[in-house]
């Protein structure tokens, strides 16, 4: 890898017209970070609109060998966007311009800038809805919901971000612009270049444009909190709910720990003294609703269930789902630093699961919150903890990589929707095998045989660790 140089800088100049290049130290200390963990200063910013501007761009890194790092608004839990080689930082939070809805095709055409939640109310004004809805969805792009394939909450009955993909307009590692896709749901033309773009944490390109599959929004929706004095019984709960053929649109968990932080936060009634707190949502038919109710019911009781609250009007629903998007920030008031994880496992093995994290909990003695989106296996373990006190930070490393031990010998996975980036990296073998991991090298090398998109990610580097502190 090469840094950049003064010459490098002017010729970057002459290609950006449209934009701006920023190299002031200050302006690079802002792109220096994003939502875990290190500081790593680029040695230019740039912002266009143009993606033959960045086409070019990306031309002049692969001759020179300068690393280049595609970023929305840094939101990234897993240190995604970090520049840590230096090199040229694009932020594409400013290519935000197009945002269309087709009615008649079910799709969307939008540019990687656009807030994810700009597309929930452009699609909804219409009657229908792109399902997936990261927690992030208020201030993350759908460029970085697209690297990182994001998923949320609807994931268990709808899917997430790749599922909805249709098509990609993509800058690849040696400067050229091709398509993947289309506007039909069915293409079967040759290699499934979309499916391989999304998720890969652009490390084999920079999507510059996305065409999204939308779906009929359904007319009606109910919502339950099943209160529980076990997180192991409402670990069962989940799993007998879905083994009863139902799907609900939306299962979360929230633990005692994360109940107490929402309450302290902002007083909402929730029931502090259970051990956790299953909040379902159902979508579809109002008949079919009332059926579901009735059975959730029943199951929930047969497992050991203390309370069920169903709210009477809409004001309540919302207040129920508020509290769980409350957690993040309420959780944070305890300790400054919030370790997010989202090791995710078999639906089956949920209650196992909750088990292997509160005996990692008091192993270590640490602050470990779980929330998540139960439904789907994708719990979020949360450490709430102080990176200047060096002790405990050490016994936190060894907690976090004890989570991925747990969830990948569970028979699940490291990253649900957060993405490996630079801090999963160091678990990538685990979960892969040698030769998974070396499959994935060698598609790397081929699309970008320079290294010079998102280098550093994904992929360890000899003797790389887990370093929080």
């Amino acid at each position: 890898m090469k840094t950049v140089k003064a010459k490098h800088i002017e010729e970057i100049q002459n290609i950006v017209k449209e934009g701006r290049v920023l190299i002031e130290e200050s302006d690079r200390f802002s792109y220096s970070f994003d939502g875990s963990f290190g500081t790593f200063l680029p040695d230019a910013v740039i912002q266009t609109k143009s993606v033959e501007e960045l086409a070019a761009l990306v031309k002049l890194a692969n001759r020179e060998q300068i690393p280049v790092y595609p970023r929305g608004q840094s939101t990234s839990l897993s240190g995604g966007p970090l520049p840590v080689k230096g090199g040229l930082v694009f932020d594409l939070s400013v290519m935000d311009d197009v945002l269309e809805i087709y009615e008649e095709d079910l799709v969307a055409v939008v540019s990687p800038g656009v807030l994810t939640s700009a597309i929930h109310q452009a699609a909804e004004q219409r009657g229908l809805m792109y399902p997936p809805d990261p927690s992030s969805s208020h201030v993350s792009t759908i460029g970085g919901n697209l690297a990182e394939n994001s998923g949320g909450p609807r994931g268990l009955k709808y899917g997430v971000t790749k599922d909805y993909v249709i098509g990609l307009e993509v800058i690849t590692p040696e400067g050229e612009i091709i398509k993947t896709g289309g506007k039909t749901v069915k293409n079967v033309t040759g290699y499934d270049l979309t499916k391989l773009i999304v998720g890969s944490e652009g490390t084999l390109g920079i999507i510059t444009k996305a065409i999204l599959r939308l779906i009929p929004k359904p007319v009606a929706s109910a919502t339950l909190m099943v209160v529980f004095n076990s997180l192991v019984d409402a670990g069962s709960a989940i799993s007998k709910i879905l083994s009863a053929g139902i799907l609900p649109s939306k299962m979360e968990l929230m633990d005692q720990s994360s109940i107490i932080a929402v309450e302290n936060y902002e007083p909402l009634g929730l029931p502090t003294e259970a051990e956790a707190v299953i909040l379902i949502e159902l979508d579809g038919h109002p008949l079919a609703l009332e059926d579901e109710v009735k059975k959730i019911n029943e199951l929930c009781h047969s497992v050991g269930a203390e309370d069920i609250r169903i709210p009477q009007h809409k004001a309540e629903e919302a207040e129920i789902w508020r509290a769980r998007k409350l957690v993040s920030p309420a959780i944070v008031r305890i300790k400054p630093t919030k370790i997010s994880e989202d090791a995710t496992v078999p639906r089956s093995k949920i209650p196992q699961m909750c088990q292997r994290l509160q005996e990692i909990r008091d192993k270590y003695n640490v602050h470990l919150v779980v929330f998540g989106h139960a439904g789907d296996g994708n719990l979020h373990p949360n450490i709430i903890c102080d990176k200047n006190d060096k002790e405990e930070m050490r016994r936190v490393e060894q907690a976090v990589a004890e989570i991925f031990t747990a969830a990948v010998e569970l028979g699940g996975t490291l990253s649900g929707e957060h993405g490996i980036g630079l801090m999963k990296a160091p678990f990538m073998e685990m979960e892969l095998g040698e030769a998974g991991l070396d499959m994935m090298k060698r598609i790397k090398e081929v699309w970008d045989p320079n290294n010079i998109m998102n280098p550093g990610k994904i992929f360890p580097e000899p003797g790389q660790k887990l370093e929080l502190s």
